[in-house]
């Protein structure tokens, strides 16, 4: 193989990976999919559009299940972070957004058993 095809070979071995990184749900993606969502959660505040566009978007990104178990993990994580965080707030979030997840959203949710 000349060396320009194995650069391009390379080239395109690296677009593949970075593409499906980019995919995977990172817990970065999803303390900013929640953030809007934050006076709801400490403050009881509305429930505003753009947090669920977070949960929406959140929940089409995690479509494997190891994404729905990152996602479970990152939320027990973000919401030990949060001070004043309300834990029934934050398990009627989805379901105030119209989004069904397959877990409670909870410290003591087991984000292991997620599928």
């Amino acid at each position: 193989m000349a060396v320009g095809g194995k650069a391009a070979l390379a080239l395109l071995l690296c677009v593949m990976v970075a593409n499906t990184v980019e995919a995977a749900v990172t817990c970065q993606m999803v303390v900013s999919s929640l953030t809007p969502c934050a006076s709801y959660l400490t403050a009881r505040g509305p429930v505003t559009t753009s947090c669920c566009n977070g949960i929406t978007s959140l929940y089409k990104a995690a479509s494997t299940t190891v994404d729905r178990q990152t996602a479970c993990k990152c939320m027990e994580q973000a919401a030990g972070m949060v001070p004043g965080i309300n834990l029934n707030a934050a398990s009627s979030l989805p379901g105030k957004c119209g989004v069904s997840i397959p877990y409670k959203i909870s410290p003591t949710t087991d984000c292991s058993k997620v599928q």
